[in-house]
């Protein structure tokens, strides 16, 4: 059937299309969550560093205990040792020794983090994280009005769930080229 509307051009089609890319609710939704996405990214890449330089520096809390059955355990947590010693499978003098090595090894490890930052930078990557997930779902309400909006929804799909930028995996290459596609016919590039 043809288009009724026999006095509307391609060029002034073409041209509200350009303007509603402009003013795309999905752009604006898109933008916002990029922007939390590559918060997210930094807060991970920095508390990565500061978890590598405190493994390093202080380690994890660990003690090694023999059993009273001759076994030797290793034990990360206070928590685990008071396992240890309620199944009766460690002397309780032992077991005060290693707990007291247990909370100073963890005051170290504590000490460290807060003189780096290491769970501050944690929490702000949950926050930021819990954020981007927030916008992800509001970008995933938000209806499209544009073929740029369309690329910007798919564009978030990718990077929020494709396991790597070039996973051979189905959906992932068939996302890809759909998005190319819609670059392509739009006649500008990927959203960025």
């Amino acid at each position: 059937m043809a288009d009724s509307d026999n006095s509307t051009t391609l060029r002034s089609v073409i041209r509200r299309g350009l303007f509603r890319a402009t003013t795309d609710p999905a752009i604006a939704a898109w933008r916002a969550w990029q922007a939390a996405h590559e918060e997210t990214e930094r807060f991970s890449d920095e508390q990565q560093r500061l978890e590598r330089n405190l493994t390093e520096t202080v380690g994890f809390p660990k003690v090694m205990i023999q059993l009273s059955d001759g076994r030797t355990v290793t034990l990360h947590s206070v928590e685990a040792l008071r396992d240890v010693l309620g199944v009766g499978s460690a002397d309780l003098a032992v077991g005060a020794k290693v707990e007291a090595e247990l909370a100073a090894h963890q005051a170290r490890w504590d000490a460290f983090d807060r003189a780096i930052g290491y769970s501050a930078t944690l929490r702000a990557e949950s926050e930021a994280a819990d954020r981007a997930e927030a916008l992800l779902e509001g970008l995933s309400e938000t209806p499209a009005i544009s073929l740029a909006g369309v690329a910007a929804n798919l564009d978030a799909i990718l990077r929020e769930g494709q396991p790597s930028k070039d996973d051979p995996e189905f959906p992932w290459p068939q996302i890809r080229s759909v998005l190319e596609d819609i670059a392509r016919i739009a006649g500008r590039p990927e959203p960025t």
